[in-house]
């Protein structure tokens, strides 16, 4: 058991380090909003065996709460279990069986699920393939308040272990198996049912420019000589595929970076164009060329297919109505350790898809894909690998002839 301070906070291990940013406990925050939030995000995926595991973790310090899930997409078979808590009684990444242990930041990280009713279990070893990527600062704003205000990093990575669902085990073997990570912290946009009523506030402001495209992507791939390849791009566009500031949670027209090694040579991208095809009659993804612009002029040509449908994020307790009490993964479930899962056929999309709370997604399609990526260096190099492609396409976009939702 922690000690306690003088103002009644416990003091936690993280306590114990000269990292402090307040006068306070590292358990309280100085700001006050019950969005504020920090925490993880983990993906292992083969685009071969069209397999994705997703896991993350968030601590809420202002409801003092910490919530979590693991999920399992296979092929579109979609099976999450959902994990809560309160946080200062164990200021710890753990929720019952569920935890991740950094073993060396940023090199190696284990994910832990032990057995539990969910019938998912995992020993995992995030292996990063190269040094993280702190993206531009996100920042959101309606009526002057900030509404989104967050630090984040991504990072590419390998992973090595096992996974089992019910009583069949998959082995999960690095350069087979790729990853994807962030870390971010902040305000992150405001969810439901901890958001303000907006029947007592004015009408949101139209302030600056809105996102209608986000293609985002963390691979990592290897050349026939065993060198990888690891990186992280994303290009946002407003309705007319226009590249510009925007006041947005993802709010960046484009970044990124790729790696050879750990950091053998490293090449920052300034510019980057996109050619989509989609599933006809949708806005799934069946393929893209993505050409990346490097610093010195040179064009990296990033060629990504879809290796299965992608997972949905309705599931992970992000949402009001993602848990079955009507809540989310910011609101309390009750004392000790809340565990809960559920599976859903997500293999045909779009689908249509209700939760918890009652609120009805029609034509809800996924917006996370495992993919394979091929890519080819201004040089003529090329790496194979794996891919998390994350695609959100919103409302009207004209440059491939969406002109609503």
């Amino acid at each position: 058991m922690a000690d306690v301070s003088q103002s009644g906070v416990p003091l936690s291990p993280y306590d114990e380090l000269p990292v402090h940013q307040t006068t306070r406990p590292l358990s309280v925050v100085a700001n006050t909003d019950p969005g504020f939030d920090d925490g993880y995000f983990f993906g292992a995926f083969c685009a071969e065996l069209q397999t994705f595991l997703f896991c993350g973790l968030r601590v809420n310090p202002n409801t003092d709460l910490v919530g979590g899930y693991v999920g399992l997409n296979r092929a579109g078979r979609q099976r999450t279990a959902r994990f809560s808590r309160t946080w200062r009684e164990l200021c710890d990444t753990r929720i019952g069986p569920f935890e991740f242990r950094i073993v060396e930041p940023y090199r190696e990280i284990v994910l832990t699920l032990d057995q539990n009713p969910s019938g998912l279990a995992m020993e995992l070893h995030w292996l990063g393939l190269s040094p993280a990527y702190t993206e531009a600062h996100h920042l959101a704003t309606n009526r002057g308040r900030p509404t989104t205000d967050q630090t984040r990093y991504v990072q590419a990575g390998t992973v090595a272990g096992w996974i089992s669902v019910d009583d069949e085990r998959i082995e999960v073997e690095p350069r087979r198996w790729w990853g994807s990570r962030d870390h971010a912290w902040g305000l992150y946009f405001e969810r439901p049912p901890l958001a303000p009523d907006g029947r007592w506030l004015p009408p949101r402001a139209a302030e600056g420019v809105s996102r209608a495209l986000r293609f985002w992507t963390l691979f990592g791939a290897a050349a026939e000589d065993g060198t990888t390849l690891s990186g992280f791009y994303a290009i946002h566009e407003d309705p007319d595929g226009r590249q510009v500031p925007m006041n947005d949670t993802f709010g960046t027209p484009f970044e990124g970076r790729f790696t050879v090694g750990w950091d053998d040579e490293v090449v920052d991208l300034v510019a980057g164009r996109h050619e989509l095809t989609f599933v006809a009659g949708t806005r799934l993804i069946s393929g893209a060329r993505i050409v990346l612009t490097d610093a010195a002029g040179g064009e990296w040509v990033q060629t990504v297919r879809p290796a299965g449908p992608p997972w949905v994020t309705s599931t992970i307790g992000y949402q009001a109505g993602s848990w079955r009490d009507g809540g989310s993964m910011r609101t309390y479930h009750g004392p000790g350790v809340s565990l809960e899962f559920d599976e859903f056929d997500f293999s045909v999309q779009p689908v249509d898809h209700e939760l918890y709370d009652g609120t009805k997604q029609p034509g809800l399609i996924g917006k996370e894909y495992v993919s394979e990526v091929v890519t080819t260096a201004p040089d003529g190099r090329t790496w194979t690998g794996g891919g998390h492609t994350e695609l959100f396409l919103d409302g009207r976009f004209s440059p491939y002839g969406f002109e609503s939702r």
